[in-house]
């Protein structure tokens, strides 16, 4: 088996020296070839660290983001019911508002219209009270001069003005004199020649008129004077009632647009959050299945990276064996017998595939790297196909 080793090292350098045609003659092919193989277990090696790397990334991400991923899944489950009552209570206070608001606008609406409908009242009654004042007024006012003239003794030259007439139409109108004073006064008004009263007692007729009146304007300027009170303590308690209605109005309209958007971006959350859950959990599920696949393609590797770096060791250690280099003296003893094993390198690289092929069963993993060596492929092809 040795001798056939050393055979099969041998073609092999046979065809390292055809590829290599530029190479030196005297240069060591043995060495050419353990180089070969160097340079191939330290590309295995490499890419073995390179892909351990990334294994071990891959599971600490197996390993950690299994926690992180139960976490999030553990807090959106959380979240789900509080953000759902959240958005519940939001929902009602939006309800809460705008039947409050409409409330608001109804009560201020009213407040509006009572103080419209006592303004309008009060104008009346101000127009009522301007014109009644102005009628007791000018009834003193020929009362006083009525009782002035006849006073001074001047009674017939009173008569004829004005403000006689006025007296006299007062006397007639008036339901609360005496019909004893109101003919006494008519006929002194009237100018009747068959009638002379005595003074005094038509002065004294009329300054009880007189009295009558201003204590009746007295008590219509009280009621107007009440009026006006009770019409400004009305005012500024419904303009009081309006102003805090329309400030509710405003800051409840505030806080029902704000409400809104809120419930909005609640439901938004709400749907993202349940989309995630959903989400986190599919992957969770998936995470161990791969994970776990992602360990087997791994061990699977790695054995076979063993497999091979040991083949290529063992081969390196042949072809370095003192007694496989004084084998490899005597096949090539010079540069010409290399360069006449060159001529038919084809034909050598068949016969060392088939003894090869033939020693595979042997247990010597080895071989078989030669036998892709022999055929020019590489290991990490070979790696690939299995």
């Amino acid at each position: 088996m040795a001798f056939k080793l050393l055979c099969i090292a041998t073609l092999a350098l046979a065809n390292a020296a055809w590829t290599e045609q530029q190479a030196a003659v005297t240069a060591n092919p043995i060495r050419k070839v353990v180089g070969m193989l160097q340079a191939m277990e330290a590309k295995i090696t490499a890419e073995g660290e390179k892909e351990q790397e990334l294994f071990d990334k891959f599971m600490c991400y197996c390993k950690n983001g299994d926690a992180a991923l139960a976490t999030s899944i553990s807090e959106a489950e959380t979240k789900v019911p509080q953000v759902t009552a959240d958005i519940a209570e939001a929902e009602a206070q939006v309800t809460q508002l705008k039947a409050d608001l409409k409330s608001h606008q109804t009560d201020r609406a009213a407040a509006k219209a009572a103080m419209a409908e006592a303004t309008g009242i009060r104008a009346k009654e101000a127009a009522a009270f301007a014109a009644e004042k102005a009628e007791i007024d000018a009834n003193i006012a020929a009362v006083s001069k009525a009782t002035a003239a006849v006073e001074k003794g001047m009674s017939g030259s009173f008569l004829q003005t004005n403000d006689a007439q006025i007296l006299k139409q007062l006397v007639q109108s008036s339901s609360s004199m005496e019909d004893v004073d109101r003919q006494d006064l008519t006929a002194f008004l009237s100018g009747s020649t068959s009638y002379a009263p005595a003074s005094g007692q038509i002065t004294g007729i009329m300054k009880q008129m007189q009295d009558t009146m201003e204590a009746a304007l007295a008590a219509s300027t009280a009621d107007e004077n009440n009026a006006i009170k009770s019409f400004d303590g009305l005012m500024a308690a419904k303009t009081k009632e309006v102003n805090s209605l329309t400030k509710s109005i405003e800051e409840k309209m505030v806080r029902l647009g704000e409400t809104q958007v809120a419930v909005v971006e609640m439901k938004e959350d709400l749907d993202d959050t349940s989309k995630a859950l959903l989400e986190d959990k599919k992957f969770l599920g998936d995470l161990a299945a791969n994970c776990a696949k992602k360990t087997e393609e791994n061990a699977a590797n790695q054995k076979l990276r063993s497999e091979e770096l040991l083949a290529l060791a063992d081969t390196i250690k042949i072809l370095n064996d003192d007694d496989a280099l004084e084998l490899f003296k005597k096949t090539l003893p010079g540069a010409s017998a290399f360069i006449q094993m060159g001529v038919n390198a084809g034909n050598q690289r068949q016969q060392a595939l088939a003894i090869v092929r033939a020693s595979q069963g042997s247990g010597r993993p080895e071989l078989n790297f030669l036998a892709l060596a022999l055929q020019g492929k590489k290991l990490t092809s070979a790696r690939s196909s299995r």
